[in-house]
């Protein structure tokens, strides 16, 4: 039984100065380890960069606001960004805020709000806004509430102040929301939907101004869907 304990204590004292001495065998290698390091260092870089890319690209794009045609909603110098994956998915909707390529020169970019969809016929007269098309065949007029009471909707282009526009497929019809002081489809015509980058998602700066942007509601929709709702019951 003696005999068995020393056995045993001499079995661990074995494994015990094999462990030592393989720690003292390994070598430090400054020059290796900083290879590692390096190598680490690159994967990282690469794996961070083609995240980077990927949303640059895929799904999120930064833009800075140049100009005051979308006041009071977006200011001058507003750092935004525009979001590529609803569209993949759906359509654009009445109200989006959208960054696009102007198609007067696809090397610029513009910001607007949709205001017509395809097939809609778009009619501006006497300050108002008219939407006429399959859901409202008589026509409605646009309650724009996130534009001040006092700005004015004119067509300057025009002899008789008014315009009628209907749309084809993928075709939007787009202003600024700074009505008097914008460059849209008044003026050059419709927005191929191809030249959409993405919808505004979320402000940056100033700081004051940070937040994701809200969905506009417009209150004609609002008043169809209670009719709608009331003439069923």
């Amino acid at each position: 039984e003696q005999m068995d304990k020393f056995n045993d204590t001499d079995r661990d004292e074995q494994y015990l100065n094999s462990e030592e001495l393989n720690n003292f065998g390994a070598e430090d290698n400054p020059a290796k380890d900083f290879l590692y390091f390096v190598f680490d260092l690159i994967k990282t870089g690469i794996v961070v960069f083609i995240v980077a890319f990927s949303l640059r690209y895929f799904a999120i794009q930064p833009f800075v606001v140049d100009g005051e045609s979308m006041m009071p909603n977006f200011v001058n110098n507003e750092y935004i960004l525009a979001e590529k994956v609803s569209y993949l998915f759906g359509e654009p909707k009445r109200g989006d805020v959208v960054v696009f390529r102007y198609p007067g020169n696809p090397n610029v970019s513009y910001i607007k709000r949709i205001i017509g969809l395809q097939g809609e016929t778009i009619t501006i007269a006497n300050d108002s806004v008219k939407i006429t098309s399959k859901d409202y065949p008589t026509g409605t007029t646009l309650d724009e509430q996130y534009i001040p009471r006092a700005m004015v909707t004119v067509v300057s282009n025009s002899e008789n102040g008014a315009l009628i526009k209907t749309l084809g497929n993928d075709e939007y019809f787009v202003m600024g929301d700074n009505r008097q002081h914008s460059s849209d489809s008044r003026e050059w015509g419709v927005l191929p939907k191809a030249n959409i980058i993405g919808r505004t998602w979320l402000t940056i700066l100033p700081v004051d101004k940070f937040g994701v942007q809200k969905q506009v509601k417009y209150s004609f929709l609002l008043r169809s869907f209670s009719s709608l709702v009331a003439a069923n019951r």
